[in-house]
């Protein structure tokens, strides 16, 4: 009995069960998951705010309102013009193509977001081979193994790569602010066909105004050529009055053609930006054309035009995708984990295909750890960055080019505004001394060639007024367009839709850290720097000999 109790005291101990071996696997795998709860790279901050000043160098109104500018044309009380712009939002082939592209982006969109989700796919097959009775298997020396075989395959094989360190999530983040750029971008096309159909409409109506004004002119000098050659006939002018006269007459005669060749152009390209053969509006010219009324208008807070631009909210939300792309490029320093399950039946013949032992499974998990790369990753790192850096100047660029022009734009209106208010006066003076010229000339107390002097005066006073009211017309088309008209903003998503200047009184990075907004958006990109350096500094500087992953 003691020799049989010295035996099993000597016996190896048990072997630990299973669920034992496989709880420091299931540790290392939780700590990894665990990591997965925050991504890598700089979470998206709006840019710092960018000086814009305090207010209009140069208000044609109270900033305290300011008018609609969504469908501003509507306030023109201009039933042809507003047919123009429907139409064209409804058939511009400009605006097509810019849908067709955020359906390109929303697409792309979908495709990154499908990258979250595993990969499934399924398929069956019949392979009949021949084997070698020659080869490594000796298939004719096994007894029942014929060297022939028929092979019936179904199944299925899944794949999942677990987004641990947030690079599918970062990745979305950036394809989603690029969607929302695109839809911003299709909205400045809106805006932009939006001014060039008024423009083109205005451009039009004025060469007409201006050819009234010359077939005015040119009835006047008609009437004045007549009157002299019945002098003439009284023997009391000279012949070359008479050609002094018709001289006059046939010089703005001369000029009708280049303004009805203008007005034709302008009616010819309403045509093309209404999707349409240019022909397409030409019924046009044999109608009346009236110009509009031109007016001061309120211009609202000059922050609250920014808000309106599409090309800052475009600038901005490529800053946030180039943000995003950082972090996609960090990711690749940290493991990766994939999973691959498979599973179907195989068998030799289709009579027991499906039988539960003719099934088959596999399960694969997979961690993988770059060691060594040459440094191509972080190079990727710093290239994300520095592009970063670029989007952030490029915003800033934006605002002060959107300030620019809205206020060169309300500049030009000013002026021609105030530059049609003295052609009026110009030529309401001219009007009156043309007619004390003509009472003269026909009562025989002026020679001819005053008379023909304030034909001239009054002839250059319509074109200039003509003209100027054209110009106005067009100068006011240019200033709905710096002030971000023509389009919804409510219909834009909230991130979208960002404020460039942080509030509507914003208080200038300058005025905060003495830096220019420039200086201060390199410090804001240093400091996101900083804070993934310090994320990843163990991951980056991790020994590569004697090191496991």
């Amino acid at each position: 009995m003691k020799t049989r109790t010295r035996h099993l005291s000597s016996r190896t101990p048990a072997a630990p069960p299973a669920s034992r071996r496989l709880r420091p696997l299931a540790l290392a795998l939780s700590c990894v998951l665990l990591t997965a709860c925050a991504a890598v790279g700089p979470d998206y901050r709006e840019p710092p705010p960018v000086d814009i000043g305090s207010g209009w160098t140069l208000p044609l109104a109270s900033e305290s309102q300011s008018a609609d500018l969504a469908r501003w044309w509507s306030a023109l009380d201009d039933p042809i013009l507003d047919r123009l712009m429907g139409t064209a939002l409804a058939q511009n082939l400009d605006l097509r193509q810019a849908a067709a592209r955020i359906d390109e982006a929303r697409a792309l969109r979908d495709r990154v977001a499908g990258d979250q989700m595993p990969t499934v796919s399924a398929g069956t097959s019949v392979n009949r081979r021949g084997q070698s009775k020659n080869g490594p298997l000796p298939v004719g020396s096994i007894p029942g193994m014929d060297a022939t075989q028929t092979i019936y395959d179904a199944g299925f094989d899944a794949a999942w790569e677990a987004d641990l360190f947030g690079a599918k999530r970062r990745a979305l983040e950036g394809a989603s602010a690029r969607l929302q750029a695109t839809e911003v971008e299709a909205q400045g096309v809106r805006m932009r066909i939006v001014a060039e159909v008024a423009r083109t409409w205005f451009t039009a109506v004025g060469a007409g105004y201006e050819l009234h004004a010359q077939q005015a002119t040119l009835d006047t000098l008609q009437q004045t050529l007549e009157l002299v050659r019945l002098r003439h006939a009284l023997g009391d002018a000279s012949a070359a009055d008479v050609e002094a006269a018709y001289a006059q007459w046939t010089a703005v005669n001369a000029l009708l053609p280049d303004i009805q060749a203008r007005q034709r152009a302008a009616v010819l390209g309403l045509g093309v930006l209404l999707g349409a053969p240019p022909e397409r509006e030409l019924a046009l010219l044999d109608g009346p054309l009236t110009p509009c009324t031109l007016r001061a208008l309120p211009v609202g807070e000059r922050a609250d035009r920014l808000r309106r631009r599409p090309d800052v909210l475009a600038a901005e939300r490529r800053l946030a995708a180039s943000s995003a792309d950082i972090g996609v490029a960090t990711a690749e320093l940290f493991p990766k984990l994939s999973i691959g399950v498979g599973g179907g039946f195989q068998a030799l013949s289709t009579g027991n295909w499906f039988d539960a032992s003719s099934s088959r499974f596999s399960i694969l998990p997979l961690i993988s750890w770059r060691l060594f790369d040459g440094g191509r990753v972080r190079a990727e790192i710093r290239a994300r960055e520095a592009a970063e850096q670029q989007a952030a100047l490029a915003y800033e660029q934006a605002v002060l080019a959107a300030l620019g022009d809205a206020e060169r734009a309300l500049g030009d209106y000013h002026g021609g505004l105030d530059t049609l208010e003295r052609r009026a006066m110009a030529l309401d003076a001219a009007r009156t001394s043309y007619g004390y010229a003509k009472a003269r000339y026909a009562a025989g107390d002026v020679a001819l060639v005053e008379l023909l002097a304030a034909q001239r005066s009054l002839h250059e006073a319509e074109t200039a007024a003509a003209r100027a009211h054209t110009s106005a017309a067009v100068q006011l088309v240019a200033l709905y367009k710096a002030r971000g008209g023509g389009w919804e903003v409510s219909s834009m998503t909230p991130s979208a839709a960002h404020s460039p200047t942080g509030t509507a009184a914003p208080t200038p990075r300058a005025s905060r850290s003495g830096m220019p907004a420039s200086a201060a958006a390199t410090e804001h990109l240093t400091s996101q720097s900083a804070e993934r350096e310090t994320l990843t500094h163990l991951i980056i500087n991790r020994p590569t000999e004697g090191a496991k992953p």
